[in-house]
């Protein structure tokens, strides 16, 4: 793919931290590649460990690729990826100049959660999220983790007045799921709402 094609997309950085949720993950970038977009995607030290222990060697960071075709059809191959290692803090989404129109952290540990909340930088996604903020750009934040301590609900509400949408993984049970991709398709439509995005992941509630 040309240079000119990949930014004639919707672009959007998407990271993948430790904290349990690889199926959101995975059903986020499908859905969204599916849509055609370009994904700059940054995968944590844990994150690329989630991915393998939650589903399996084959949803290793190298072979992402083929397991979302194998598992969510040729269709996410309308859509593009660029994989940035989390300590490349060069990398050109840590620059406000990139044209992401906005960053999806899912799922969000606590510590990157933290990190994102007061600033830190220390790595190429809490830089990538700092960039959404002072840009005023769209950043999602899926924290999985329960129960949550006074200090994890006080950084939520930190990210929250810094401009971000905390989206707990707090899947609902109307549409009445029957198995875990159900629930992964309502979280990951719950994201693709929140950018603006039409979709049919799950039945709008109808009152």
């Amino acid at each position: 793919m040309s240079t000119d094609e990949r930014s004639s997309r919707r672009a959007f950085t998407l990271a993948i931290t430790g904290a349990s949720g690889a199926l959101y993950a995975v059903r986020t970038m499908a859905a969204l590649l599916e849509r055609g977009c370009h994904l700059e995607v940054v995968v944590s030290e844990y994150g690329r460990r989630l991915l393998r222990d939650e589903l399996g060697d084959a949803a290793s960071v190298d072979r992402l690729g083929d397991y979302l075709v194998a598992r969510y059809g040729s269709d996410v191959r309308n859509g593009s990826t660029t994989l940035y290692s989390n300590k490349d803090l060069g990398a050109k989404i840590a620059s406000g100049s990139q044209g992401c129109q906005g960053m999806i952290v899912v799922p969000c540990s606590m510590k990157t959660l933290a990190g994102i909340a007061h600033g830190l930088s220390r790595n190429l996604v809490e830089r990538a999220a700092d960039v959404m903020l002072k840009e005023r750009r769209p950043l999602i934040i899926v924290p999985r983790e329960t129960p949550m301590s006074l200090p994890q609900l006080r950084n939520m509400v930190l990210c929250a007045e810094a401009g971000a949408m905390v989206m707990p993984a707090m899947p609902a049970f109307y549409q009445m799921p029957q198995t875990l991709d159900d629930i992964a398709d309502f979280m990951a439509g719950k994201i693709l709402s929140a950018l603006g995005f039409e979709h049919h992941l799950y039945p709008a509630w109808k009152g």
